[in-house]
């Protein structure tokens, strides 16, 4: 997938977590998505408010595109969000406004991410899921067989 601006929340503080717009990049499959120096992978469930979570932290996202009328937050939430000045422009472009309104905004400037650290923690998990395929397949093959 291409990288896309995004809208990126941590959801372990709740509604008025930190929060992000900016370009965020994707796995080959989708699942993970890599911003700010963090890996967040698809829950295969939709956990308790969020949509991701830190494969370092366990902490749950809500990851989406941006809207239209730059109200990203949940309607019970609050905070200021913090906009890359990487996507500023092309951001402001999209919600149809000339200038950041830094009542909302607060524009940083935020690092691609190194998506190779993250490897060998990914790895392992596929590791794990292989391991626990092979042991339901030899269970069920051994129940035939009895």
């Amino acid at each position: 997938m291409r990288p896309k601006i995004m809208y990126i929340e941590n959801k372990a503080e709740g509604h008025s977590g930190s929060a992000w717009i900016g370009v965020a990049e994707f796995s080959k499959s989708g699942q993970t998505v890599y911003f700010n120096n963090k890996a967040l992978k698809k829950l295969k469930t939709t956990g308790i408010s969020g949509n991701h979570y830190d494969i370092e932290t366990g902490e749950e996202y809500w990851i989406s595109g941006v809207k239209k009328n730059g109200e990203d937050r949940h309607w019970a939430g609050g905070g200021k969000v913090i906009l890359d000045e990487n996507c500023a422009e092309e951001y402001l472009k999209l919600i149809n406004v000339e200038n950041v309104d830094e009542r909302k905004y607060i524009v940083v400037k935020i690092e691609k991410t190194d998506k190779s650290r993250f490897n060998e923690i990914e790895n392992a998990e596929l590791e794990l899921e292989n391991q626990s395929l092979e042991a339901r397949y030899w269970d069920n093959n051994r129940k035939k067989l009895l």
